[in-house]
C-alpha cells in the first residue's frame, strides 16, 4: 500500500486510474473469468486451489484500523505483520495453524522480515518515540521518529524488542542483503518522499537507506550509507523520491527497485555501495511501480504498478489490462530490461473492491515461471509467465465484497513457503491455501529454512 503522505504519486495514480477507465478499453482475459460478481465475503476459487485453514484477527489486533500486512518465515513459524504490531504462528501443521504470539508495537506498515534469532519491523509513519507505546506523531514535529525496529525472536512465544534505527523518510519496506560473512547483515530500506513540511523526510530524498547490523550485536545497528541513485530523473518529474520496494538477489549480485515513476535495476556486488545499471519507464500503463520479482534463472523481472495506490478499484472491465498489472521484463545477458509482456488477472471485480497487483513471490517450480501474487480483494492469483507475451493464471482464491462501509481488504501478500500458500488478508487474518495443480506439483520438494520474499534465493 502506498503511504498517505505521498500526495503528488497518489494524485498522478488518481489521474491515471480516471482516463484508463474512460478509455473504454477492455482488459482481455487469458481464461473465461467467473460468472458474476461473488456475493458479500463469499468464497469463490479455481478447482485445484483450496481454503485450508483460517486464522482470523484477534485482540489486541482487532481495532478498524489493525490490519494485517506483509510476511515472513522462518522453520514451522510464520510471521504476519500488522499496522498494531505482529503476529507469530505456529505452521508446523499447516491445516492446523495456531498463533503463539501477538506482539503490541503500532506502526504503518510494520512491514516483517526475519532471519536467525532476529526480526526487523519498517515503520513508516512519524511516531511521538521509537518505542511500542509510542503514539501517532505530528510530521512538522521535531524529534519524531520513524524507521526499523529490531526484535530478537529466539523464544517465539515472548518475542523481545532490542534496538530502533531511524531513516530518513522512515521505512516503508526493507530487505536484508548478506554481509560478507555470516556476522553482518545489511538493510536496504525503501521509503518514499520527499515530504517539505517535515523535519525527517527533507527534499530532495533522491537515495535509499543502508542499514548495518552486526548479528552478534544487533543494538549497534546503524545506517552506514544513503546511496543516491535516482538524482537523474526528467525535470518535471513528480517530486517523490526513494523507492517503495526494492528485491535482491545476491547469489546474482543484482537487486530490482519499484521506485515509483520507474523501475532500476542494480548491481550490488558490494552491498555498501549499490550501483545503478539502468532505469526504465513505462509512463503510459505504470503509475505507481510497487514491486519487483526475479526469476529463478536471473533472466527475468517482474514489476508490479499498484495503481490508486491499493485504495482503489482498478479490476474492472473498464480499466486495461496493462494498468495496476504486472510487466514481465527479460534481462539479458548484459543485464539490461527489455519489456516483454503484462499479467492482470482475468477475474473482473465489482467497484465496492479495491484491487491492483500487489505482494507476491515465485512458486519453485523447477524448469517454470509461476507466481504466487496477492490482489487486495482480487483474492489470490497463481500465474505462469514461463512464455513472457502470453502469461495466464492457472488458480485464484477470492473472496467477495466486504460490508458496504469497508472498502480496503483482501490478500496484502501471497507466498508459497514448503508445500502451501499463505495470504496475509487485509481483515480476515492468515489463509492457508492447498494448491493441487500437476504444473506446480514438483514445487512440493523444495524445502526451505527461512523464506523472506524481498530476498531471494536459488531452489
Amino acid at each position: 500500500m502506498s503511504r498517505p503522505r505521498l500526495k503528488t504519486a497518489l494524485v498522478a495514480s488518481a489521474l491515471l486510474l480516471a482516463a484508463a477507465c474512460s478509455s473504454g478499453e477492455s482488459a482481455p482475459s487469458p481464461q473465461a473469468a467467473p460468472t458474476g460478481i461473488p456475493g458479500r465475503d463469499e468464497i469463490r476459487h479455481s478447482p485445484n486451489m483450496t481454503l485450508v485453514a483460517n486464522v482470523p484477527l484477534a485482540a489486541p489486533f482487532d481495532g478498524p484500523e489493525d490490519w494485517g500486512t506483509d510476511m515472513a518465515f522462518q522453520g514451522r513459524y510464520a510471521f504476519v505483520g500488522n499496522y498494531k504490531g505482529f503476529t507469530v504462528h505456529d505452521i508446523g501443521d499447516p491445516e492446523h495453524p495456531k498463533a503463539v504470539a501477538r506482539v503490541e508495537c503500532p506502526g504503518g506498515q510494520n512491514d516483517i522480515s526475519v532471519s536467525g534469532d532476529l526480526l526487523f519491523l519498517s515503520v513508516d509513519e512519524p511516531r511521538t518515540d521509537d518505542t511500542c507505546a509510542s503514539d501517532a506523531g505530528d510530521p512538522s514535529a521535531s524529534g519524531e521518529w520513524e524507521g526499523i525496529r529490531v526484535f530478537d525472536i529466539s523464544d517465539k512465544t515472548h518475542p523481545r524488542y532490542l534496538k530502533s534505527v531511524r531513516t530518513e523518510c522512515g521505512s516503508h519496506t526493507h530487505a536484508i542483503v548478506p554481509g560478507e560473512d555470516a556476522g553482518t547483515l545489511y538493510l536496504y530500506v525503501s521509503s518514499p518522499g520527499p515530504a517539505s513540511e517535515t523535519t525527517g523526510c527533507p527534499p530532495p530524498h533522491q537515495n535509499i537507506s543502508i542499514v548495518e547490523v552486526p548479528v552478534a550485536d544487533p543494538g549497534k545497528a546503524r545506517v552506514v550509507a544513503k546511496p543516491e541513485l535516482f538524482a537523474g530523473r526528467p525535470q518535471g518529474e513528480t517530486s517523490a523520491g526513494g523507492c517503495h520496494d526494492i528485491t535482491v538477489y545476491p547469489e546474482k549480485n543484482l537487486a530490482a527497485g519499484a521506485c515509483f515513476g520507474d523501475g532500476v535495476l542494480l548491481d550490488i556486488s558490494d552491498p555498501v555501495r549499490p550501483r545503478l545499471l539502468q532505469t526504465v519507464r513505462d509512463e503510459k500503463n505504470f503509475s505507481i511501480w510497487h514491486s519487483a520479482t526475479f526469476s529463478n534463472d536471473g533472466t527475468k523481472v517482474v514489476f508490479s504498478d499498484e495503481l490508486g495506490g491499493g485504495m482503489a478499484a482498478t479490476c474492472l472491465p473498464s480499466v486495461s489490462a496493462t494498468k495496476g498489472a504486472d510487466a514481465i521484463y527479460a534481462l539479458t545477458p548484459e543485464r539490461k530490461l527489455v519489456r516483454q509482456g503484462y499479467f492482470k488477472i482475468p477475474r473482473a471485480q465489482s467497484d465496492e473492491e479495491n484491487c491492483v497487483a500487489h505482494n507476491g513471490a515465485l512458486v519453485p517450480v523447477p524448469g517454470r515461471d509461476v507466481m504466487v501474487q496477492g490482489w487486495y480483494m482480487g483474492g489470490v492469483s497463481v500465474w505462469d509467465f514461463t512464455d513472457s507475451a502470453h502469461p495466464q493464471e492457472i488458480a485464484y482464491f477470492e473472496r467477495g465484497p466486504l460490508a458496504p462501509d469497508l472498502h480496503l481488504g483482501g490478500s496484502w501478500s501471497a507466498y508459497y513457503y514448503n508445500g502451501y500458500i499463505y495470504s496475509s488478508d487485509i481483515t480476515k487474518g492468515l489463509d492457508v491455501l492447498r494448491l493441487d495443480d500437476p504444473r506446480t506439483d514438483p514445487a512440493k520438494a523444495v524445502r526451505l529454512d527461512e523464506f523472506n520474499a524481498q530476498s531471494q534465493h536459488s531452489y
